[in-house]
């Protein structure tokens, strides 16, 4: 796959993006990244407002407006302090369906406790006017279980349309098996009501000894979910250790199988899995060996690449691309890997107001792009 630069004159100019653009080729015909934004530290997820600015997430701990020419606000006032070190930090972020409303942000960020850290999930009120700023933070969810030191967050939300939250939660790396302990929210996902309570009908509520907002378990460290725009049902990838990411889809109070089943080793190269397969644990729609590390995950329903409608597109960290999933039904039935000579490690992708695919790249000078049909 070739790419050339051309000369985008008066486009996405100002505030210090770019002027040039990469036209990369696909099944789709050549298509045009634009820097949108830049000067990011490390942006790990973008959500449009509904004037078509766009709230990011700053891995270190700050959240910022960025407008549609590309300038950046300054860090908004408010945000909670992060546990900022390893893979912890301030991480995704959603409005609430009635954000027109009620201008509530939800995000998810590794909450330092004793010298370590948890995964947390806060709704605010966001004040994009004037001095951009949140305010009434409340804490809605805490994960319970040991402490992380730095690695396997999760993070990743949806709120579905009856307003209950999904999240999900990592295993924290050292402490794997507490993913199949249903005692505590390890390597679990999340499902919550806006207010952090747990709906009556989870699969786990009134069981002793299990946490009542578990949804599903036995994940790894989950960094993608999305809604099926058609069935509604629930979509997941988690990373896996050396080899064996997974794509899910997740149904109420099923195992995935962390650690005990898997398609990937240890990056001691010793045997983590009992097996591949075992009754009782579901199986992934899709894996990866070698590992791609896959970040961000969204549906296209869009119509600027009429020919890619209903694909699944995911980030790729270690894999350096963006990955297209072409579906039938529920099974990914061809795998295009796309932008491979930009070499940038993508952490977020979400579809736009304007059909076109935006991308959050994860580096100290991270930026947002903006991936379209060259016309």
């Amino acid at each position: 796959m070739r790419w050339s630069v051309l000369v985008l004159a008066g486009a996405l100019v100002s505030g210090g993006a770019s002027a040039s653009a990469q036209v990369f080729h696909s099944s789709a015909g050549d298509l045009v990244v634009q820097t949108a934004a830049n000067g990011l530290d490390h942006p790990w997820a973008l959500a449009f407002l509904p004037d078509r600015r766009m709230l990011v997430t700053e891995r270190p701990g700050r959240m910022r407006i960025v407008g549609e020419d590309g300038t950046l606000s300054p860090a908004l006032a408010g945000v909670p302090k992060v546990f900022a070190s390893g893979q912890g930090g301030l991480l995704d972020v959603v409005l609430d369906r009635s954000f027109a409303q009620n201008h509530t942000i939800y995000f998810c960020y590794a909450e330092p406790v004793e010298g370590r850290a948890r995964t947390a999930l806060a709704r605010a009120r966001l004040i994009a006017e004037g001095r951009a700023r949140i305010e009434a933070v409340e804490v809605i969810f805490r994960q319970a279980g040991p402490f992380s030191s730095g690695n396997h967050f999760g993070c990743r939300i949806v709120q579905t349309p009856d307003d209950n939250l999904f999240l999900t939660t990592g295993d924290h790396f050292t402490t794997r098996d507490q993913a199949q302990i249903l005692g505590n929210d390890l390597g679990k996902i999340i499902r919550i009501r806006p207010d952090g309570s747990a709906p009556p009908d989870n699969p786990f509520v009134g069981r002793a000894a299990a946490e009542p907002a578990i949804w599903s378990y036995g994940h790894r460290n989950s960094q993608g979910l999305a809604l099926h725009p058609v069935t509604g049902k629930l979509w997941e990838h988690e990373h896996g250790p050396r080899g064996g990411d997974e794509v899910n889809i997740i149904e109420k109070g099923k195992n995935y199988g962390w650690p005990v089943i898997g398609y990937g080793i240890d990056y001691s190269g010793a045997k983590i899995h009992d097996s591949t397969h075992k009754a009782g644990m579901e199986q992934p729609i899709k894996y990866w060996v070698p590992s791609i590390a896959p970040s961000g995950m969204t549906f296209y329903t869009g119509n600027l690449f009429a020919s890619w409608r209903g694909s699944l597109f995911i980030g790729a960290l270690a894999g350096q691309v963006l990955v297209r999933l072409e579906l039938d039904g529920d099974k990914p039935v061809k795998e295009e890997r796309l932008l491979q000579e930009l070499r940038e490690r993508i952490r977020d992708v979400r579809e736009g107001p304007d059909g076109a695919l935006w991308l959050a790249t994860d580096s100290s000078s991270g930026r947002i792009l903006r991936l379209a049909p060259v016309k």
